[in-house]
């Protein structure tokens, strides 16, 4: 097992398309976006934490136009065993009780509004979401080319029906600087950022 927490021969490569981070293994050439079994999800965390998790300051953006009537948020997703995709970076699959994930993230929401911590660094090490690379920064992978092909523009914003619903309601309803209580989704449990 590697400083990476994963088995033998699988390595944690970035996907150019993607800007993600993905698991691949150089004898079998298989990929994949979760964590292969017999992964050490706790070395994973680490590494991925310090490794491939941008620490960029989240920028507001609101004299841009083009995003009139859109929004920007992060989050932290805690997923269970019935969560849509019961996966993540952190874990190749995930067995907890929606009851489980519930506790959990209440733990997290107490931690935030104490001060102790900041979403966006609980998120890197904690959410069952890609965005935790990101501090927990949705960026909406909604990315358009550029004119050469070459160059890709990230507005990081939403708007309404991007999301879904009770995520999207949740978000809309926060001001700038103000944290969600928690959120359910078919994904998961979350608290978000605006």
């Amino acid at each position: 097992m590697s400083d990476s927490g994963l088995p033998t021969s699988w390595e944690v490569r970035h996907s150019n398309s993607k800007n993600l981070p993905y698991y691949f293994n150089a004898s079998t050439k298989e990929s994949r976006w979760e964590p292969p079994s017999g992964t050490d999800t706790e070395k994973l965390k680490a590494y991925m934490a310090q490794h491939h998790s941008s620490a960029a300051v989240r920028q507001d953006g609101a004299n841009n136009d083009s995003n009139e009537g859109k929004i920007r948020a992060a989050h932290l997703l805690v997923k269970h065993r019935d969560s849509r995709r019961p996966s993540s970076w952190r874990e190749a699959e995930i067995t907890r009780s929606k009851e489980d994930a519930m506790q959990i993230i209440k733990e997290h929401e107490a931690r935030i509004r104490s001060g102790q911590v900041t979403l966006g660094d609980l998120a890197t090490s904690e959410s069952d979401d890609s965005s935790a690379r990101r501090r927990g920064d949705l960026l909406v992978d909604v990315c358009s080319e550029g004119v050469d092909g070459a160059d890709f523009e990230c507005s990081g914003f939403f708007g309404r029906s991007e999301m879904q619903k009770e995520f999207e309601d949740a978000a809309f309803a926060l001001k700038p600087g103000e944290v969600s209580s928690v959120v359910e989704t078919a994904s998961g449990v979350h608290l978000i950022e605006r």
